[in-house]
């Protein structure tokens, strides 16, 4: 027997052997979680101004990055009546879908107004396909202290600017809900209009 044959055996049980005294790497998932690194790239979030205005101006920029054509965007336009982020436009309909997407973090480079970011949640696996298309409403930022749920109106006396400057911090004393009538939404003085007249049969 050579020399080359002899050895190559040894080489690999060395390896094994060497292998027999490191720590295990063994982790007892799901019952303990590893704690993710800070940049780690899980699932998506849209994110708020700090008086809860949307950062997402449905621009499709993400969309159009997408190496695995997962994210779906459809634009519109915001009125003075039903804002939802300052400028022009809004993402009317969001979705991902978690099927396709590979977590590549492309689209969060291409986000102009940083709308959308990554966070360390990673279980997304689930039962059925339809589940993993997570909507816009599954992807916002929840409201946090100085927030008003859009719609609403711009903070008085600034423009769409001020708000990627980092001059807006909260929303405007008495700033209140619009109706998003886009959405089914009825004003309230119509509501009240039409239970009066429902009332009305009624008793006739």
């Amino acid at each position: 027997m050579s020399d080359d044959k002899w050895q190559n055996p040894v080489a690999g049980f060395g390896v094994t052997f060497k292998a027999m005294f490191k720590k295990r790497l063994t982790e007892q998932y799901p019952e303990q979680h590893k704690t993710t690194a800070p940049r780690f790239h899980g699932r998506h979030q849209l994110n708020r101004h700090p008086d809860g205005l949307e950062k997402c101006i449905g621009c499709e920029l993400c969309a159009w990055a997408c190496p695995a054509d997962a994210i779906y965007v459809e634009g519109a336009d915001n009125t003075e009546e039903e804002r939802y982020s300052p400028g022009e436009r809004y993402g009317a309909v969001y979705q991902i879908n978690y099927a396709r997407c590979i977590l590549c973090g492309l689209c969060v480079e291409a986000c102009p107004t940083r709308a959308l970011t990554m966070t360390n949640e990673f279980e997304l696996a689930d039962a059925s396909r339809e589940s993993l298309i997570y909507t816009k409403e599954q992807l916002l930022s929840g409201l946090t202290e100085g927030m008003v749920e859009a719609p609403h109106s711009m903070f008085p006396g600034t423009e769409d600017t001020d708000y990627y400057r980092g001059l807006v911090t909260g929303a405007a004393p008495g700033t209140v809900r619009q109706t998003a009538v886009s959405k089914g939404e009825v004003p309230a003085d119509q509501a009240v209009d039409e239970a009066a007249e429902d009332a009305e049969e009624v008793q006739a």
